[in-house]
């Protein structure tokens, strides 16, 4: 199977990250719990932001602002769903 390079995927990409990240449904990673991103517990660090699971306090994601750049690591979720609108 031949295959393509990442910039394949931009349209798939362009679809999923203009979404309102509070409306999808997470499934922790930790405890498979699955609910609302909105109704994770967020913590504001000296470094940036925590989100964390409301059923097991395992953490679900990192933000971090630094020297210009947006880091985020999502390790803790396990999938993200967003509710397709056409059906």
């Amino acid at each position: 199977m031949e295959h393509l390079d990442g910039n394949a995927a931009a349209g798939d990409f362009s679809e999923i990250f203009t979404l309102e990240a509070t409306s999808a449904t997470a499934t922790c990673a930790t405890c498979g719990a699955t609910g609302p991103m909105a109704r994770a517990m967020l913590y504001e660090t000296g470094i940036g932001t925590v989100l964390r699971c409301p059923d097991c306090d395992s953490v679900l994601m990192r933000l971090v602002h630094a020297r210009g750049e947006i880091l985020m690591e999502m390790r803790g979720i396990k999938m993200l769903r967003w509710q397709n609108a056409a059906g």
